[in-house]
């Protein structure tokens, strides 16, 4: 199989590389040669990216230790699902003052290198006027952004998906860069009850492959999420079966591509039973299973696997996350959380201007929580009753 290498290390990406003051900064491209070979032939061909350099330096900040990713990016739609969830209207002001609360939380950046947007808060203020983008890199987090267009029905599959946005990808990358986005996302899922089909793997891992070239050619790391779906009455064997093939399928893909491995990140799903099977993991085996699976199949040069919760409650991911950095791995393992960052935040705000800072200071401990287990270092103490219900939700959209 082709590999990749990138033939000079660059530090730790500054704010100041991809922002200064309220304008972008724009910066002369680099380049770089990537080296494919296999056992008949050698050829050097151009990086996927003249922003190799760029690229390399945003993935190993947002990789830094002790800190993840906050994913943000949900839909209008699904948004509007939370606020529902707590007797708000799915109004664009509601949406914005949420928003607001979550990115100018006091000290986030401490915790938080990086932060997922939707189309809409990319380009959006916080209630008192100022760039959302602004906010957050003043915080030293990178702003990321969704560039998917959802989940669609694929013909010929076992009732299974694929994910749309390919076309206008490459113009509304350009776009996101000059907005300030220095990192793009696209969620792709597999159905293990659903079988996965042969044709349902390989579109997923064709899918995110282009992606990915399209995103390194904007100067956008893209976040590689190959998602295996909670749903189901399977044990964390058959995960593990599924996940091995999905990620062989994405990685030959993504080399096929020219896709640069130092400028991407993993956003996969942890190795667990389905949600509704009988016998439970515990995060030892999660973790055990989890780090064979990625010491197979994940290469080295990989930066950072930043793994999303995918329903988990926010203490098991938690404690999942924490019995992964145990002992030194070849990769930053972090966190890409949703629901299992913000979703005691969400209910502590209840749409209520006075509850602000105590919603604030929720997200704060969550965010702290996963910066120590990124470091191996939570206990677990002093955690509350919300953190423990499960959120997984069957047939999950958003």
């Amino acid at each position: 199989m082709a590999s990749t290498s990138l033939l000079k290390a660059s530090p730790v990406l500054d704010k100041s590389d991809w922002v200064k003051g309220q304008s972008v900064l724009f910066r002369q491209p680099s380049s770089a040669s990537v080296v494919l070979r296999n056992r008949s032939t050698s050829l050097t061909v151009r990086a996927a990216s003249s922003y190799a350099d760029e690229l390399v330096k945003t993935a190993k900040t947002i990789a830094s230790p002790g800190r993840g990713i906050l994913a943000m990016d949900e839909s209008n739609a699904t948004c509007g699902k939370r606020l529902d969830s707590i007797g708000l209207e799915n109004t664009e002001a509601n949406r914005q003052a949420y928003r607001t609360l979550l990115v100018s939380a006091p000290g986030l950046g401490q915790y938080i290198s990086g932060a997922i947007l939707f189309e809409e808060t990319l380009y959006q203020s916080t209630v008192e006027g100022k760039k959302m983008v602004d906010v957050l890199v003043e915080q030293n987090i990178v702003p990321g952004i969704k560039v998917d267009k959802g989940l669609v029905p694929l013909v010929g599959s076992n009732n299974e998906s694929w994910c749309q946005g390919l076309d206008g990808l490459s113009s509304r990358t350009a776009a996101y860069y000059q907005q300030g986005a220095r990192f793009a996302k696209w969620r792709t899922v597999v159905s293990i009850p659903n079988g996965p089909s042969a044709l349902a793997v390989k579109e997923a891992a064709w899918g995110l492959a282009r992606y990915a070239a399209i995103s390194q050619d904007s100067g956008l790391v893209p976040i590689v999420e190959p998602e295996i779906l909670l749903d189901g009455e399977h044990d964390i064997d058959r995960t593990y079966e599924v996940a091995e093939k999905v990620w062989a399928e994405v990685f030959f893909y993504l080399a096929q591509n020219n896709v640069m491995f130092e400028g991407i990140l993993l956003k996969p799903s942890m190795v667990t039973p389905g949600a509704e099977a009988k016998d439970r993991a515990t995060p030892e085996q999660v973790a055990s299973y989890t780090l064979k699976l990625l010491r197979n199949r994940i290469p080295p040069a990989v930066p950072g696997i930043m793994f999303l919760s995918g329903g988990q409650s926010e203490l098991e991911a938690t404690l999942n996350l924490n019995a992964m950095n145990q002992a030194p791995n070849p990769w930053h393992v972090s966190f890409s959380y949703a629901r299992a960052l913000q979703n005691t935040c969400l209910k502590t705000w209840g749409g209520r201007a006075e509850n602000v800072n105590a919603a604030q200071t929720t997200l704060l401990a969550r965010a702290k929580a996963n910066s120590l287990a990124q470091l191996g270092k939570y206990t677990g103490e002093g955690e509350s009753e919300e953190a423990k219900e499960g959120m997984f939700v069957k047939g999950y959209t958003y």
